[in-house]
């Protein structure tokens, strides 16, 4: 794995002033979607480090780099380890197939830039 990443902090950065001009135009779709994904990612059933893996691993199969990576980061965060975004990322190829091949290093890539060392 090289060690300059382009699937993590470099694909956030690159999104977030999109964002913010977009959300400058349709603040209330923003705030509507934020209560959405707040409900969703709230404690329950399922932790949040479960949720967020699903997340990372839908990501995959929709081949959305910004949701890789937003993701990814979210997943590290609630406590995720490399094994189980890989294993999440292998549940994700066996479903998508070749696709999911290519995306599936690009969040794996994602996600040990934003987690801790492996060691």
């Amino acid at each position: 794995m090289s060690t300059e990443h382009v699937h993590g902090q470099s694909v956030l950065r690159e999104l977030q002033p999109l964002h913010r001009e977009l959300r400058r135009a349709i603040p209330d779709v923003y705030a509507g979607f934020k209560v959405f994904h707040d409900a969703s990612f709230a404690p329950g059933a399922l932790d949040v480090k479960t949720k967020e893996l699903i997340a990372m691993a839908i990501a995959v199969i929709e081949r959305c780099d910004g949701c890789i990576a937003s993701h990814a980061q979210a997943a590290a965060r609630a406590g995720a380890t490399r094994q189980e975004a890989a294993e999440a990322l292998g549940v994700a190829m066996l479903m998508n197939g070749g696709p999911a091949t290519i995306y599936a290093p690009r969040a794996y890539d994602a996600f040990c830039e934003f987690s801790e060392p492996a060691g």
